[in-house]
């Protein structure tokens, strides 16, 4: 038998060819199984995974969800819209919100109108406030401790430890709008 090179075909029997047909089929769909399952896989953890954190139930854990959903979100003066543009009291006013929770915009009233909690008592989902070269800032709370922020130095809403020297030194205390 010629191919159409003009050069001679090799035969292979029916029954080799059958295997090799089958042997490659098989082999394609198991890398296909793989793949879809380690796909599967990747999306199985939660955010709280990607940063460490433990998220609690109930209306806390929607709060602590949605401001770590926002890390990188763009630090802009007056900011209130997730995934765009916020700033610190922004950030927290949404995510008490998305908990079912009306809190007030401003940082500074948010600190007046919360129930004071003790910093050695914070949950996730409470605020923690301070002041910074004159201005009001707040932050949530997600774990004994870290805190999620809009930061105008970092440009960006982000996670830090408020038992850093720095955030230590300037904390005016905590407070929470959850029961």
């Amino acid at each position: 038998m010629t191919s159409l090179t003009g050069k001679r075909a090799r035969v292979i029997p029916p029954r080799m060819r059958d295997f090799a047909l089958s042997f490659t089929l098989t082999r394609g769909l198991m890398r296909c199984l793989l793949l879809g399952l380690l796909l599967a896989l990747a999306g199985c953890g939660s955010i709280g995974d990607k940063y460490g954190i433990k998220i609690p139930s109930g209306p806390r854990g929607k709060a602590v969800t949605a401001a770590l959903e926002e890390i990188g979100t763009p630090y802009t003066y007056g900011g209130s819209k997730p995934g765009k543009a916020l700033d610190c009291s922004g950030l927290t006013q949404y995510v008490h919100r998305k908990a079912g929770i009306k809190i007030p915009r401003v940082s500074t009233d948010q600190q007046d109108k919360a129930k004071p909690v003790k910093l050695s008592k914070v949950k996730p989902g409470d605020l923690i406030f301070f002041r910074v070269k004159g201005d009001s800032h707040v932050g949530l709370v997600v774990d004994p401790n870290r805190f999620v922020h809009a930061s105008s130095g970092a440009d960006e809403v982000q996670l830090a430890r408020f038992t850093d020297a720095f955030w230590r030194k300037h904390t005016t205390g905590a407070g929470t709008y959850f029961r």
